[in-house]
């Protein structure tokens, strides 16, 4: 066996740890969980109480006081002082740090270990007061992550309460909205109900009418953009989601959607879309609406329809376009594809024709449908239209019994009560699924239920929206055609987007269907 020196040490380890130096550079971090005023003073206290203990060590100097004042501690991405006080001790400016508690310092387990092993790394010892804990001892990684944990445990505890806080004020049917950011309404209260912005409702209401006139998405947020007309958040820069958004939320006529989103992780807070994950409640008449629910039914059908218009027959994705009026209302007899506008160069000759889409794309077996000037589809519309005036008085006549086929529809009291039926019901059932959650217990027949009678409710409402909206277009033609004496000599974009619903290409000719589900053959 070799022989053995002893080499005495040198520098002498402190009772933390530390190597002895004339003064330690100590820092302290300071947080309360909650932004709420009976919480400042708690805030200003640890910062006083940092400050003195510090100052009275004269081994001590002091290298800051980090706070973070109102800001979860679920984790540590959006702590700027906490986030600087460590950056402080990599570059060597802070010796040892001095906090409350672990749950000051972080409630998530991963985050606070990966820490303080980052910090060990450096022999930098973080003190928690109340624990007693110096991460420095042998015994104090363990006693941090038992602690550690407790305290991720109680975050996951208050995040569930709150959650269920939430809920309770759902099934109250309360709608909690981010008015400061929802173009249209505004809560003059903390507590009160929403209330329409006239000038913000306008803009809303002017969305859904160039939708409905057959304008597409994108065209009216570049034409919101263009002239500076400010969306919810106070931009003037709008996207086709902005646009997508105020069309699809059922807030605007009047009713609220409840728990759309939840909080998947509780301690990175990601919120995810709610597809059946947790219960969501249905508010009817929450507050006052910007647009009547025919008129929003009638916008859901119609992106319904833009929807199944993005592919062709044979998968192909199509683009919706609003450029010209009779963009997605010319079709193939033939193949049944729709017809496209094309700048058409034949034998150096320019002009504007259309033609059907399998055709041009010249996949698969060729479409043989004949090539459409534009200008025969604009003497088509005309023809169509002047027909209808030439023959108003049987038109009328016809208009009349269908006026009042679509009346003895929306008054229909089997509706009404079945839909009475359906409410009956639908309260009977959230009171026990309502009791059987409460109590822990399974209530998925229960929800599952409800969800079929939902659908079955919002089914009724929504073809009593369309027959509504129906009777409406009658009645609007019935007062065109009382009160036009003459016919058109010229095509305009406006016969087409208030009164054209569909044209077909024959071999010769065309058949024009009118939204009021009259059809004409036009030679």
């Amino acid at each position: 066996m070799g022989s053995v020196k002893f080499i005495p040490a040198s520098r002498s380890i402190g009772a933390l740890g530390l190597e002895a130096k004339a003064r330690l550079k100590v820092a302290a971090y300071c947080r309360v969980s909650t932004d709420r005023e009976e919480q400042e003073s708690s805030y200003e206290v640890q910062v006083s109480h940092y400050r003195e203990y510090i100052s009275s060590r004269p081994d001590w100097e002091l290298a800051g006081i980090y706070a973070d004042d109102g800001i979860s501690a679920t984790n540590t991405k959006k702590r700027e002082q906490f986030n600087k006080m460590i950056d402080d001790c990599m570059s060597g400016r802070i010796d040892m740090v001095l906090t409350k508690s672990i749950s000051r310092f972080a409630r998530n387990t991963v985050d606070c270990l990966k820490i303080i092993r980052q910090l060990k790394e450096k022999r930098i010892p973080v003190m928690f007061e109340k624990e007693n804990i110096n991460t420095l001892d042998a015994k104090g990684e363990v006693l941090l992550t038992i602690m550690a944990s407790l305290a991720q445990q109680e975050s996951e505890s208050l995040s569930k309460n709150v959650t269920m806080g939430f809920q309770y004020r759902y099934q109250q049917g309360y709608v909690m909205v981010n008015h400061n950011r929802f173009l249209g309404y505004t809560r003059p209260e903390k507590n009160s109900a929403l209330v329409v912005v006239p000038e913000e409702a306008e803009i809303v209401r002017r969305i859904f009418r160039e939708f409905l006139e057959g304008k597409s998405i994108l065209r009216i947020a570049r034409d919101l953009t263009r002239e500076g007309v400010r969306n919810g958040a106070g931009n003037t820069k709008w996207w086709e989601s902005n646009v997508h958004q105020i069309l699809t939320n059922e807030k605007y006529m009047g009713d609220a959607l409840l728990q759309k989103t939840y909080t998947a992780d509780i301690l990175d807070k990601v919120r995810k879309k709610n597809l059946g994950e947790m219960p969501q409640y249905y508010v009817e008449g929450a507050h006052e609406a910007i647009i009547p629910k025919n008129l929003f039914a009638i916008t859901q059908q119609e992106l319904a329809r833009r929807s199944a218009m993005t592919h062709d027959p044979e998968g192909r994705r199509r683009v919706f376009s609003s450029r010209y009026a009779l963009s997605g209302l010319v079709y193939c007899d033939e193949c049944g594809g729709l017809f496209k506008r094309i700048n058409w160069n034949n034998r150096g000759k320019r002009s504007i024709v259309w033609r059907c889409e399998s055709r041009v794309n010249g996949k698969g077996k060729p479409c043989n449908a004949r090539t459409v000037h534009e200008e025969e589809l604009f003497s088509a519309v005309v023809f169509a239209v002047n027909q209808v005036i030439r023959l108003k008085d049987d038109f009328l006549a016809t208009l009349e019994e269908n006026i009042k086929a679509s009346l003895d529809k929306s008054c229909n009291p089997s509706i009404d009560s079945r839909i009475g039926s359906i409410d009956s019901e639908l309260d009977a059932l959230q009171a026990e699924a309502l009791k059987l959650a409460s109590a822990k217990k399974d209530y998925q027949k229960v929800a599952s239920r409800i969800h079929v009678l939902r659908d079955e409710r919002q089914t009724l409402l929504n073809n009593d929206a369309k027959t509504r909206a129906e009777k409406k277009r009658l009645d609007d033609l019935k007062d065109f055609l009382s009160s036009q004496t003459e016919c058109f000599n010229e095509y305009n974009d406006s016969l087409t987007w208030n009164f054209i619903s569909k044209i077909t290409v024959l071999d010769k000719g065309f058949r024009v269907l009118m939204k009021t589900g009259i059809e004409i053959d036009v030679p």
